[in-house]
């Protein structure tokens, strides 16, 4: 069937809503959250329904459309949108509903997490996500998902309970660790490349008042206050999770005037548990160095998801990242290094904690590989639309990205830009192959592609 014949033949069954190039809707439809990314569809499916994904993607099927499968849309490489193929959009399908006695939620794909944060915390529980609230569930669990909870609670992959599956041959399956195993394996970790989830069932934590906030420092200190968090961190409880940012300070009124707009260090911590044990297992990273800010104060996890909101606005964007064990010497100073030489107010250079719970896991028990990493560094530059020069600023992280290389042990698929093959087996490693043998069951002719794709074997 003729593309154009079978649009509108999907749209006249269709309970969300089919956007063409002529709608006045198309424009603000087809933008992505990475403003760099610049793509016209030939239709943008927004589903409501089951029914509707199901048919849209016998439509991608049917015509040959090139698809692209869009959650929180939140992703850097632009991969949920295609030139001139068909979005298939789940944004509408935001159902969320609580089951506080199991503790989980089934949540619909999306549901971004601040969303979801918000539903569970009027149970006293929460969900283990990521760091900035308007990232979607879907993404997110799918690649791995390191966040404020990843050390006592694991990554949120880690916290998929079971998972509703639109495969590439129409079917909808259920995925579990009772059921189509080989799938649920696939879907800890392996991105989009097995289906198109289209329910998450996910585990939630009892977790009521925690101690969380900022703490900042000039960065003539950074080096210093680094290297003492390198030894705080190889031996924190699990319960603590302190990430650090160089970034330029705020104007905000707990900051120096003469540092607003400066490259400033933030250490973002919080303590899961009482809040007597916060203040004695955080006391010693709040008091190194010489803060000029302390932040750091009694709050609910609803609230600390909106912490790095500012990070999660739309804007151009260009990611770099990598894993790898404790902070060194030469990575400390290739990060202060980057930091000094921000080329934009909204870039910055973050290093994300992990281990703990998320890596007691083994190894190949999930498709995410690298359970060994201490931190996830990213180097994000971000600058704003209309930029007379925005390659200076993917210079920038590409250079940071390059001089941090010999510290990487490889590299969370969450975190890649569009780096080609050898980026998507870094992120796997020795569990590439079982991926591409899962993906020839579930996808053989890699119709979910638009993605860090693992070809069928």
């Amino acid at each position: 069937m003729h593309p154009e014949i079978a649009l509108r033949t999907l749209a006249d069954g269709f309970d969300g809503e089919v956007i063409l190039p002529q709608d006045a809707g198309y424009e603000s439809a087809r933008r992505v959250w990475n403003q760099s990314i610049d793509r016209k569809p030939t239709a943008i499916a927004r589903c409501r329904t089951r029914d509707d994904a199901v048919a849209a993607l016998a439509l991608a099927r049917e015509t040959g459309l090139e698809l692209a499968v869009r959650g929180g849309g939140h992703g850097f490489p632009g991969f949920s949108t295609t030139e001139g193929g068909l979005v298939l959009d789940l944004g509408p399908m935001k159902q969320i509903a609580v089951d506080a006695g199991r503790r989980t939620a089934v949540v619909g794909p999306g549901v971004r997490w601040g969303e979801l944060a918000a539903a569970a915390a009027r149970h006293g529980l929460a969900p283990v996500g990521g760091h900035v609230a308007d990232v979607g569930v879907a993404g997110l669990t799918l690649g791995g998902g390191n966040g404020w909870f990843s050390r006592i609670f694991g990554l949120a992959c880690d916290n998929l309970v079971a998972a509703d599956v639109l495969t590439a041959s129409g079917r909808v399956v259920r995925a579990s660790a009772d059921e189509n195993e080989d799938l649920f394996w696939g879907l800890r970790g392996g991105g989009g490349n097995l289906g198109i989830v289209l329910e998450f069932t996910l585990r939630l934590h009892p977790v009521d008042l925690l101690l969380a906030g900022m703490v900042l420092h000039r960065l003539d200190d950074a080096a210093d206050v680094l290297r003492f968090l390198s030894e705080y961190g190889a031996g924190a409880p699990d319960e603590v999770n302190v990430a650090a940012a160089v970034l330029a300070a705020p104007p905000a009124p707990f900051v120096p005037e003469e540092l607003h707009g400066r490259p400033v260090l933030a250490l973002a911590m919080c303590h899961v548990g009482p809040l007597a044990d916060g203040e004695r297992a955080l006391a010693a990273v709040r008091g190194a160095g010489r803060p000029f800010a302390d932040l750091v104060e009694p709050t609910t996890f609803e609230v600390l998801q909106h912490m790095f909101d500012a990070q999660g606005r739309p804007t151009p964007y260009h990611m770099r990242s990598h894993l790898g064990g404790r902070l060194t010497g030469d990575l400390i100073d290739a990060v202060v290094e980057a930091g000094g030489g921000l080329t934009s107010p909204d870039s910055g250079v973050l290093l994300l904690p992990m281990g703990g719970a998320a890596g007691r896991v083994a190894t190949d028990a999930t498709a995410f590989r690298h359970r060994e990493a201490s931190y996830c560094l990213e180097i994000g530059a971000a600058w704003r639309a209309g930029d007379e020069d925005p390659r200076r600023h993917a210079d920038w992280a590409d250079r940071t990205w390059a001089a941090t290389r010999s510290w990487a042990t490889g590299v969370e698929v969450n975190h890649l830009g569009d780096e080609g093959p050898e980026g998507v087996r870094r992120a796997y490693g020795d569990n590439y192959d079982r991926l591409a043998r899962i993906k020839r069951t579930w996808d053989p002719e890699n119709l979910f592609r638009l993605n860090q794709n693992v070809p069928p074997a």
